[in-house]
């Protein structure tokens, strides 16, 4: 558990060159910063991301909206509180209240919980990873090995609807 002391957002460029967020959160006894990138295909089941939509800015990609959304309602409805990880994430979608993170977008959303969780683990003294099990309620293990073998969406050429076809070994016991 962790009270949020202060939040605060700002647009920078992802390895695209379009604008992205970045948040800062503080709690009582940690910082964490988290940035989230913007993907190049987008299914219809995935958070949506809020954009500016004005073609006279980053040709309607700015993020304007989405900080302001931080820095305004997030930041009144979340500073001074106490969450643990899944309060806040289940407080975030309870506050944008659509089933695809359509009102304050998914951009906005995200990175306010990927800071948190990051200020939990420094609360903590522990890695980020042994966090997300705490959080998942696993234990800390090796992330499994993924193999793309086809790639297709907006990332290839040739009409194929999903956008990676991955393998997976499963029981080995080292890498």
């Amino acid at each position: 558990m962790a009270i949020i002391r202060s939040l605060r957002a700002s647009e920078i460029m992802d390895s695209r060159g379009d604008p992205t967020i970045e948040v800062e959160i503080e709690t009582s006894a940690a910082k964490a910063t988290a940035d989230v990138p913007s993907g190049a295909s987008v299914g219809r089941h995935e958070a949506v991301e809020l954009r500016d939509q004005d073609p006279e800015v980053h040709h309607g990609k700015g993020v304007s909206k989405a900080i302001s959304h931080i820095e305004g309602e997030l930041r009144d409805a979340l500073v001074g509180k106490e969450f643990d990880q899944r309060q806040l994430d289940a407080y975030l979608c309870e506050l944008d209240g659509t089933p695809n993170k359509s009102r304050l977008g998914g951009n906005a959303i995200l990175p306010v919980s990927i800071a948190f969780v990051r200020a939990e683990a420094r609360e903590r003294n522990i890695p980020l990873y042994q966090q997300l099990a705490t959080v998942a309620g696993t234990k800390p293990s090796l992330p499994r090995l993924l193999f793309n073998v086809l790639n297709g969406g907006k990332h290839a050429k040739g009409g194929i609807d999903i956008q990676e076809s991955m393998i997976a070994p499963v029981g080995l016991t080292t890498i």
